[in-house]
């Protein structure tokens, strides 16, 4: 009989090994949700077995909490596997893009170019075709003199921005510069709105050139009016992610097509994906009916950013495992208690069984704080023992408090190192010296001390004091290596932006000489035609210039695009992006991020690409937010589910049929 009951033991004992170590592989393998699902089925099915047996409630219940605690420690453990295989994949990835970022950061900044010669030149040179086109047909001397002034002036102007452009001067236009633009063209212009952000008053900039660029080439007599106005619609702060925004608008009423050609082709579709990246939204099209059929271009742009105050998680990421060490010091504490044969007999009575639960729960529950804000974690646990230690005095509690030290002091270690590694020296220096002058009283106030208790204190806070300089010493070193890691890290970007502004700027000098030889030659041309009173060969050199400008532009789109993947960081989006035609927008304040993040918002955004598409990367205080329509592929939304839980971060749904997923910061350290 008794090698049967040896047996079932052995059965028993090989069950629960194999039962934890089936709910580390889901917590290393599944998302938080779906193992944590796992382990509570594990251990209710362990506490149904006394049940079963009979067993009295007490005993039921200290069975489920100590296997709970060691389940959850078991579970924490496995996701914090995961989040480190997490974390190597993603430098891992870092590593080999790396390679990749000086030649995208070359792009990027051909395209901005491209983007702005086409702004500049076309403007200007479009001014003085239509000009003196119209002044040619007409052959009216008045008319011709004013087409040679304008020439004279725009030329000088193209001139002046040209060679700025080729001196990679990049500084935004603003509302003055708009109101200058406006008052230049003699259009019906009203602006209401005072201060924004710099990208949107040079988004603001570059849509009323362009509509009024547009304006003198295919609606030659109509009436144009500008404005900048507040917006009034409700549904476009929404749309924009959460920003206050102000509206541009530019409408004629219609009026004749002249000097057709003169376009590139690229005017409103850049001005979209300009608008769109601020974090506006914008449309073009035609208004009103019949002959006096016009054209209106309208943009809202953000004024103000407000940033979401986003709250961590509360036991997804990297807060499990400070609430597995809670359920493991609430298991160890009262369920050990509870499988006693007889309770309430080793509390000492019901009303000292109530307070020594309340007591461990308050014991206990400061350890969920372990990671935010260890320093009062520590001092709630300490005001815990001494509460208990007055208990204790008063004869409310057993078992004494001297002996839930001994067997639970780990609870104060394990926050002294949390202190060590979260706070400077000076300030965390209090926690050991703390933890030993109240642990030495907790012991000292033990029945098996004789003589002065005082002495006894000062004796055993003086060799507690050693293992809790120990850990601290432990937690400060481990911060120091974060440190290091953290320093390397931004060494490693240094570099890595050196070499990107190396390609950066040989993007712009190969620009530069471009552009020197074809569209800043000709409006040079322009301007000595215009000085001679060659109105004819102004014409000529105005519309060879943006012949030269159209050229040039194709010859930019064309030849040295990567075939490779962009690298894995945010600004490695835009470049995914515009494989798809698809629009990325960003929010907050930009700055760097650690390398396993940029990975993971990269790969966050790459499972929300797809065709026509707009997502908005927004920087937050704790990280970043990757945001855009739910994806329609099958079983996207679950990998993108298990792709954010693995980066210790959330998914979330809206009712507007989009997903939203939070990468936190601290994660690239917490993973260690």
């Amino acid at each position: 009989m008794n090698g049967f009951a040896g047996h079932v033991w052995v059965l028993f004992l090989v069950a629960a090994v194999c039962s934890l170590i089936m709910v580390y592989l889901l917590a290393v393998r599944r998302t938080a949700g779906s193992s944590l699902t796992g382990a509570v089925v594990l251990t209710l099915a362990v506490a149904a077995i006394p049940a079963v047996r009979g067993e009295p409630p007490h005993y039921v219940a200290g069975v489920a909490l100590t296997a709970g605690g060691v389940v959850a420690v078991v579970w924490a453990t496995g996701r914090s596997r995961r989040h480190r295989s997490a974390r190597r994949s993603a430098l891992a990835d870092y590593e080999a893009g790396t390679a990749a970022v000086p030649l995208f950061a070359a792009l990027a900044e051909r395209d901005r170019l491209a983007a702005e010669l086409h702004d500049v030149a076309a403007h200007r040179l479009t001014g003085i075709v239509v000009a003196a086109g119209a002044a040619l047909r007409l052959a009216d001397r008045e008319r011709t003199g004013d087409a040679l002034r304008h020439a004279d002036e725009a030329g000088r102007e193209a001139v002046r921005e040209l060679e700025r452009l080729t001196e990679l001067d990049t500084t935004a236009a603003g509302f003055t510069e708009v109101d200058a633009l406006a008052a230049a063209h003699a259009v019906d212009y009203r602006r209401t709105v005072d201060k924004a952000p710099a990208r949107s008053t040079e988004a603001a900039y570059r849509v009323v050139r362009e509509a009024l660029t547009n304006a003198a080439r295919y609606a030659e007599g109509a009436t144009v009016c500008v404005r900048i106005e507040p917006t009034d619609d409700r549904d476009e702060p929404v749309r924009a992610g959460g920003d206050h925004l102000f509206v541009v608008t530019v409408t004629d009423d219609g009026g004749t097509s002249v000097e057709p050609g003169l376009g590139t082709g690229r005017g409103l579709a850049g001005l979209a994906a300009t608008v769109t990246a601020t974090g506006g939204t914008f449309r073009a099209g035609p208004v009103g009916q019949g002959r006096r059929e016009g054209w209106r271009v309208r943009a809202s742009l953000p004024a103000a950013t407000v940033l979401p105050r986003r709250r961590r998680p509360r036991w997804r990421g990297t807060a499990a495992l400070d609430y597995a060490l809670v359920a493991l010091a609430i298991a160890l504490s009262l369920g050990a208690s509870l499988l006693s044969a007889d309770v309430p007999a080793p509390f000492g009575g019901l009303l000292p069984a109530l307070v020594t639960v309340v007591l461990s729960g308050l014991h206990a529950v400061p350890l969920a704080w372990r990671s935010r804000s260890p320093g009062r974690a520590l001092a709630a646990v300490l005001s815990a023992l001494l509460l208990w230690w007055a208990c204790d005095r008063a004869g409310w509690t057993q078992p004494p408090v001297s002996d839930i030290f001994l067997v639970y002091g780990w609870v104060e270690l394990t926050l002294v190192h949390s202190v060590g590694l979260s706070l400077p020296w000076r300030r965390g220096l209090f926690a050991p010296l703390t933890v030993a002058a109240v642990g030495g009283l907790a012991l000292a106030s033990g029945s098996g001390i004789t003589g002065s208790r005082t002495a006894a204190w000062a004796v055993l806070a003086g060799v507690l004091a050693l293992p809790a300089l120990a850990v601290w010493s432990w937690g400060r070193r481990t911060a120091r290596r974060h440190e290091r890691l953290w320093t390397a890290d931004a060494r490693r970007r240094v570099l890595l932006d050196g070499d990107a502004d190396a390609a950066v700027s040989a993007q712009r000098l190969l620009f530069a000489t471009g552009l020197r030889d074809t569209a800043l030659r000709h409006a040079r041309a322009v301007v000595a035609a215009a000085e001679e009173g060659d109105l004819r060969a102004v014409r000529e050199e105005a519309r060879a210039g943006l012949t030269a400008l159209r050229d040039l532009l194709s010859g930019l789109r064309t030849g040295d695009d990567a075939d490779d993947a962009p690298p894995p960081t945010v600004s490695g989006i835009t470049a995914l992006a515009a494989r798809y035609g698809a629009v990325v927008r960003y929010a907050g304040a930009r700055r760097p991020l650690p390398a396993a993040v940029e990975v993971f918002a990269y790969r966050t955004a790459s499972a929300l690409m797809a065709v026509g598409v707009t997502l908005t990367v927004r920087t937050l205080s704790d990280g970043v937010e990757v945001s855009g329509p739910a994806p329609t592929v099958p079983d996207a939304e679950r990998r993108l589910r298990a792709l954010a839980d693995a980066a210790g971060g959330t998914l979330s749904t809206t009712g507007r049929g989009a997903v939203r997923v939070w990468l936190p910061e601290a994660f690239a350290w917490r993973s260690e």
